[in-house]
């Protein structure tokens, strides 16, 4: 076992204690859970910069490390989705097309075929990220002492809002058209490898 390996499982572990201590519906507990998310992110960007500096890339790791990605995010979304703020559609193609191309993705490298992560991949990633970080931020922002109003406003104005459906859909159609995108390309591939 690798350290970015080691590293791949404490994310995967870490991921539903997040969630738990966010579900527990007390405002140190939530803060907890986002020092929680973070750490767990923090070990995504150390673990790859391990494994690229020090050669230590394994074929586990190149299964775990992007599985942990995807099981981190999958239950952040699942967070959203029971707090009420994000459709079950959407919640099902994020987590359904995330492990679904992941598993592929890792089974292809195992057996030797690299293919490069392209560019709208790597932006649907950053918006992801960038999408949980907001938001995660906002819900811890709104269990301090701040009024009762103001917490109304919040929920109603960002996670009940047109605004947060469209962020959403943006987010849902990244996802689902960066799985496709990904699957015409892996078909591409073998077609002409036949040829």
């Amino acid at each position: 076992m690798t350290i970015p390996n080691i590293l791949s499982i404490i994310r995967i572990i870490l991921s539903p204690v997040f969630l738990i201590f966010f579900l527990k519906d007390d405002p140190v507990s939530r803060r907890i859970s986002l020092v929680i998310f973070f750490v767990a992110v923090l070990t995504d960007w150390y673990d790859g910069w391990h494994a690229r500096k020090y050669k230590s890339v394994t074929s586990l790791g190149i299964f775990l490390d992007p599985l942990a990605d995807k099981v981190l995010t999958s239950f952040a979304f699942y967070l959203f989705y029971a707090l009420g703020f994000m459709p079950l559609w959407m919640l099902v193609i994020i987590v359904a097309r995330d492990i679904f191309v992941t598993f592929i993705r890792s089974y292809d490298e195992y057996k030797g075929l690299i293919m490069k992560t392209s560019f709208v991949a790597k932006t649907k990633t950053f918006i992801q990220m960038t999408y949980l970080f907001l938001i995660l931020s906002l819900l811890i922002l709104v269990t301090y002492p701040i009024g009762e109003a103001n917490v109304t406003a919040i929920n109603d104005f960002i996670f009940k809002s047109q605004i947060n459906y469209y962020l959403l859909l943006l987010v849902t159609g990244l996802t689902l058209y960066t799985g496709i995108d990904y699957l015409l390309k892996k078909q591409y591939i073998a077609k002409n490898e036949i040829n």
